[in-house]
């Protein structure tokens, strides 16, 4: 019998949400979010576009989802995020939307640092999201001057 000397490698958990939610489960929640906004429900081939990943492996993590309650099925349309599904996309689509702004107001562009934003608002805790909104709100006020750069 083989035993295994290296462990696993823990999967990257939010630092806002420790339910058991990873970064990859609130980017697809995001964008069944987002997709469902846009056009009224979601499926596996248009998150997989948006995603840019193959029709697969998203099948597996929307039955992930789906098992875990964060999706419920509808059939001919698709899925559609439950109420615990909603709950987790909206914070993360607040918390990108903070960032977006709070870069903006740096003098960066949200165009430039989205990969920047992206991972940054899979790992704020609520005392440091809150913290970082005060920030923004600081500096719409006390705008910082413009760089040379």
């Amino acid at each position: 019998m083989k035993s295994s000397s290296t462990p696993e490698a823990p999967r990257k958990r939010s630092a806002h949400d420790r339910a058991g939610v990873t970064e990859s489960m609130e980017d697809y929640l995001e964008c069944i979010f987002d997709l469902e906004n846009s056009k009224g429900y979601a499926c596996v081939s248009d998150v997989a576009e948006a995603l840019r990943l193959n029709r697969a492996s998203t099948s597996i993590m929307v039955k992930r989802l789906g098992k875990l309650g964060f999706l419920r099925y509808e059939p001919y349309r698709g899925f559609a995020l439950t109420p615990e599904g909603c709950r987790v996309a909206e914070k993360i689509r607040k918390r990108h939307a903070m960032l977006a702004d709070l870069f903006q107001l740096m003098g960066l562009a949200h165009r430039d640092h989205l990969s920047d934003i992206e991972g940054i608002e899979h790992h704020l805790s609520d005392r440091a999201f809150r913290r970082f909104a005060e920030l923004a709100e600081h500096l719409r006020t006390h705008p910082l001057p413009r760089s040379s750069r």
